[in-house]
């Protein structure tokens, strides 16, 4: 009764016009449906992967986890329940609010609303890019990923490891303890940063072309303080990407080539090279703080440190499953 994928995100926020610009043109989604006190964005062939709802907090609202059968969903809530965690099953309403036929809701430790949902429901029309690009790697891999502040990251492995089932990708402990998770092949869905805070650090969405990455990345530069991080390279899932700087404070990381693994053979293990063989200036930092990173992308460099050569790019190895 594994969880499957990352199914959708929904945030909190009043800046709903910031929003339709936003995500419509620097991301590329589909504005769906603006009705009512809140947002909808397509990203594939679903009704919904995004949902911005008009009120204050300016942060992450709930994560939607896809479930392979309808059967998962009380499997899943007797192992929550068992483990003391509450459980409610939602009620039509909210499953017509989200286009799933069924859904529970929990939180986890750090108070984050969890939904898991069954059957997300498709449109019968076709996605329409809010700027033109070549679309999202979404399907069997999900939305993308999503990273969370929490006030203590070892305290919730418990619930994502032995409860829900998430599989540690790789960790780092040093300034800060960091965790990557896997729910399918995609190297990670869900990742948690104990800073010693809560909300929202990013969420992923990964383009199938490179230049559609490019392309938001000058988007997002006309805007005033628009990019967060640079245009670089991860040492851990080998997305290029950079991150911008959302409406609500947060960032989106807009990412390419993202590594895909076999969750039957994959080991977790800790990593201390620094998060980016280059790139990732993290432009919101003072000068000061930025250093620490700047320096360990150049000892990367200094070590020859890099991803695989061509034959071991995930773009290949979907070349060769189309044939």
């Amino acid at each position: 009764m594994p969880i499957q994928s990352l199914g959708y995100l929904g945030v909190r926020s009043d800046r709903t016009d910031d929003w339709k610009q936003f995500a419509g043109k620097v991301l590329a989604m589909q504005l769906a449906d603006h009705g009512g006190r809140q947002l909808s964005f397509r990203m594939d062939d679903l009704v919904q992967r995004l949902v911005v709802s008009d009120e204050p907090g300016e942060t992450l609202a709930f994560i939607g986890w896809e479930v392979s059968q309808k059967s998962d969903l009380q499997e899943f809530a007797a192992r929550l329940d068992n483990a003391g965690h509450k459980v409610v099953q939602g009620d039509p309403a909210l499953a017509d609010r989200r286009f799933v036929e069924d859904l529970i809701v929990t939180h986890d430790p750090a108070g984050n609303r969890i939904e898991l949902v069954w059957n997300p429901q498709k449109s019968p029309e076709p996605f329409t890019p809010g700027r033109p690009i070549d679309g999202f790697k979404t399907g069997p891999l999900g939305m993308g990923h999503a990273v969370l502040h929490v006030p203590d990251a070892t305290a919730l492995l418990p619930f994502y490891c032995d409860v829900l089932g998430f599989a540690v990708s790789d960790y780092g402990l040093t300034p800060v303890p960091l965790y990557f998770f896997h729910v399918n092949g995609r190297h990670h869905s869900f990742a948690i940063v104990g800073s010693g805070n809560s909300g929202f650090h990013h969420f992923m969405v990964e383009y199938h072309n490179l230049d559609d990455v490019g392309q938001g990345y000058d988007l997002a530069s006309l805007q005033d303080n628009g990019i967060a991080y640079t245009l670089g390279r991860h040492t851990n899932d080998y997305m290029t990407s950079f991150y911008a700087n959302s409406p609500s404070g947060f960032f989106v990381e807009n990412g390419w080539g993202g590594r895909v693994i076999d969750p039957t053979t994959w080991e977790p293990h800790e990593t201390t090279v620094g998060p980016s063989f280059w790139g990732h200036d993290r432009l919101y930092l003072p000068e000061a703080d930025r250093q620490p990173f700047v320096d360990l992308r150049l000892k990367a460099a200094a070590d020859g440190r890099r991803a695989p050569p061509v034959v071991d790019c995930p773009w290949l190895y979907e070349m060769r499953g189309r044939r």
